[in-house]
């Protein structure tokens, strides 16, 4: 079975494309913006145009329009290609690509979020996810949980922790045969991880 893998929730965008669990081949760029004018050109760049048997995506967290875009593109693949769409937290494949380098231990993924805050995802030992991502203050996320952390904000965790391991990673596309299958959703709702700032006129703020 082919894979295409899309991760575009962060201000890294990747692409992938597997045979099995066979990297065939896949591009990792670290834009901070431009998801959506770079996302499909990179689809395109794939042998077979990164044709496949399914599609999977990051649901986020991360920037709204990260997330929104990669969403988009692997939604109208699917149709077009009446294939299976399937999702996943990008702080999953972070998670995987620490315990990968690290081994079997618990990590906590440190990401960065919105309004000087961060998004911050526990996982045991066995890849599990303890809960979904929270929008944490810098204080709060460095208060308690695992002592290996990764994701861009690790290394500031651990600076304000004052111990641990940082590991300094972005989601991958390209690391995607890393990730336990049961990190897969059929949901592909996306996480955001925070309430939008924009409000309909008369709402109350979260």
């Amino acid at each position: 079975m082919r894979t295409l893998v899309i991760d575009s929730a962060t201000e890294a965008c990747s692409v992938a494309l597997f045979d099995g669990d066979c990297l065939i081949a896949g591009e990792c760029r670290v834009l901070g913006r431009g998801h959506a004018e770079s996302l499909v050109p990179m689809i395109a760049a794939l042998p077979g145009k990164g044709r496949a048997d399914r599609i999977v995506v990051a649901l986020g967290p991360g920037s709204f329009t990260g997330v929104r875009v990669g969403l988009a593109a692997a939604r109208a693949l699917a149709l077009a290609w009446k294939v299976d769409l399937l999702g996943y937290a990008s702080p999953s494949l972070i998670a995987a690509k620490a315990r990968n380098l690290s081994g079997a231990v618990p990590v906590r993924v440190a990401m960065t979020g919105g309004h000087g805050e961060w998004f911050v995802t526990d996982f045991d030992a066995g890849g599990a996810m303890s809960g979904e991502p929270a929008s944490l203050a810098p204080e709060a996320a460095a208060s308690g949980g695992p002592g290996l952390v990764a994701g861009n904000q690790a290394e500031a965790l651990v600076a304000l922790r004052g111990s641990g391991t940082a590991l300094p990673l972005l989601p991958d596309a390209r690391d995607f045969a890393q990730l336990p299958t049961a990190a897969l959703r059929a949901d592909t709702a996306p996480l955001y991880g925070r309430p939008p700032d924009a409000r309909l006129p008369g709402t109350a703020a979260p």
